[in-house]
């Protein structure tokens, strides 16, 4: 008997533990707490609840971030060069200081990095363009 209630209890705070976790997950998810990148939407949607924007003001806030876009876009085309090359420096000195079986596994570990590095959005395609006035 006594080690039916054990097992109940055990069960009971697991299950707390999963009804917790599914909870904080869905509010985290739908309020976008865990939302990573920068979404022209939600600032908008944000904007239009915090700030009672008309309608007239929404797409002139849309206009505005996409313009902010496009700038960043070509800023991120004139630096990102720059940032290979510092990367590729890095790298190049790191090899010197590695015997050949180092630079193997250095070079499979680099080879992930730029494929997670294009996989997480720092390739971003080419923003829509902004809608009609």
């Amino acid at each position: 008997m006594r080690r039916r209630a054990y097992v109940y209890f055990v069960l009971i705070f697991i299950l707390g533990i999963m009804v917790g976790g599914a909870g904080m997950y869905t509010y985290a998810w739908y309020t976008g707490r865990w939302h990573h990148r920068f979404s022209r939407h939600r600032v908008i949607k944000y904007l239009q609840q915090q700030l009672d924007l008309s309608q007239t003001q929404t797409q002139q806030l849309q206009q505005i971030l996409h313009e902010m876009n496009r700038k960043e876009t070509e800023l991120r085309k004139q630096i990102d060069p720059q940032f290979r090359a510092i990367r590729e420096e890095a790298r190049n000195e790191t090899r010197k200081i590695l015997n050949q079986q180092q630079v193997q596994k250095f070079n499979a570990m680099v080879k992930k990095w730029d494929e997670a590095r294009r996989g997480h959005g720092h390739r971003r395609p080419p923003p829509p363009p902004p809608p009609p006035r």
